[in-house]
């Protein structure tokens, strides 16, 4: 049986944590590889500290809580989230899976038998993709899917690069050791659904099914700067005409494939941007996203001839940037949440999530499974982002029931995941 957590201390933390880059109105800053983030972690490792956690990172940035097991050359535990938040951002996407991790671990921790394999809590580096994109650089590097090089050169708007700012976080914390990539025996992982289907069913805890497909895109139109009181309409060849003429094709063509889709254009950078002058350029990205593999490809397919078409006389330019299949989560690892709900008297139900998490990449490297909690009225990426102490407490409960069960296992008897769509 697994020990019980403490509510009472994970919703303190949780609160603490959240004061690290508070904005008004409830909400967090805390961008990937900032000031903020390097405050986060030296408080999230002390909390590890006093439980006898011991502290580590890899070359991607990804910071480790390790609760040491008997056998430390097994394929250890994983379990966690991610500590970075959007620029407007809630208390609980990302930290609440990492706090709920580091509560179910200590609890082990405090029980004072050690477990078969190491225990290891994370927080990976640049979920969001807010500041650096495309997000999940840290998971993707540890599984295999992206090169630490790769992400080393990306930069954001200021054009500071990954590489730059991932060297200060290290130097911060130079006595930590270094981890390789890729040893994960199984992989969980707690958040907020981010929308309102547990809120809608009075149900505390989901337990997740697979994440929906993902495909990101940067468009670039070009046409020629011009005077907006002396060049005839005729011989405009003007960005933001051709952007309205593409969104709004877009929207029917692409976003009105199939109703499960979901489209968006969430940025539009203009330019030169001045009132009185024929913009010559204009840059937006894409976002689109469906459950079915081949539905997704077919939509995805329609964009760049639709942009090249609509845009005319300017000339456009479609540059892919994500690509995430839809996948499945381990059928194993998803019965036992079910049994760890039932023996705790928990109500939970099966459901897919809309939006991408790091438990994407893990599931093609181990087993792996997700469980959400509700978030009131389904908001996230938001400061009115919340949820309930009570949710926290049961999803915490139910997370760490299965990580008692994985870390005290003499072997980890899992289907093998491949990360297949279901």
């Amino acid at each position: 049986m697994a020990p019980a957590i403490d509510p009472d201390r994970l919703w303190r933390r949780l609160m603490a944590l959240a004061e690290i880059g508070a904005i008004p109105g409830g909400g967090v800053d805390r961008q990937a590889l900032t000031p903020g983030e390097i405050a986060a972690w030296r408080r999230v490792i002390g909390w590890g500290g006093e439980a006898g956690l011991e502290p580590a990172t890899d070359a991607a940035g990804n910071l480790f809580l390790t609760l040491p097991g008997r056998d430390r050359a097994a394929a250890p535990v994983l379990v966690g989230s991610h500590l970075d938040t959007q620029p407007t951002g809630g208390r609980f996407d990302g930290a609440a899976g990492v706090l709920a991790a580091l509560e179910a671990a200590t609890v082990l921790a405090q029980a004072g038998e050690r477990p078969a394999r190491d225990v290891s809590v994370v927080a990976w580096m640049n979920e969001e993709g807010s500041r650096f994109a495309p997000g999940m650089m840290g998971s993707e590097v540890f599984c295999g899917a992206r090169s630490l090089d790769a992400i080393r050169a990306v930069r954001d708007a200021e054009g500071i690069s990954v590489g730059e700012d991932l060297d200060r976080l290290l130097a911060a914390f130079p006595d930590l050791p270094r981890r390789p990539f890729g040893s994960a025996g199984a992989y969980l992982e707690l958040h907020i659904e981010q929308g309102p289907l547990l809120e809608a069913a009075a149900c505390p805890v989901g337990i997740v099914t697979g994440i929906q497909g993902k495909k990101t895109y940067v468009v670039r139109l070009s046409g020629a700067e011009g005077h907006a009181g002396t060049l005839p309409m005729a011989e405009r060849r003007d960005a933001v005409a051709a952007f309205a003429r593409c969104a709004s094709a877009l929207d029917r063509a692409v976003g009105g494939i199939d109703p499960a889709v979901k489209f968006t254009i969430g940025r539009v950078q203009v330019a030169p941007n001045a009132p009185s002058v024929v913009a010559g350029e204009v840059r937006f990205s894409i976002d689109l996203r469906h459950p079915d593999n081949a539905v997704l490809a077919a939509a995805g397919a329609r964009i760049a001839p639709l942009c090249t078409r609509e845009a005319a006389p300017c000339e456009a330019a479609v540059t892919p940037l994500v690509d995430a299949p839809s996948n499945g989560f381990d059928p194993a690892l998803q019965a036992r949440i079910g049994q760890a709900a039932r023996d705790l008297g928990i109500r939970a139900m099966p459901i897919l999530s809309a939006a991408g998490h790091d438990a994407r990449h893990l599931a093609g490297l181990c087993p792996s499974a997700m469980i959400f909690i509700p978030c009131r009225d389904g908001i996230s990426h938001a400061p009115a982002e919340w949820t309930e102490p009570a949710d926290l407490a049961a999803g915490a409960a139910v997370l760490g029931r299965v990580l008692a069960d994985l870390a005290f296992a003499d072997t980890l008897p899992l289907a093998a995941s491949d990360g297949a769509a279901r």
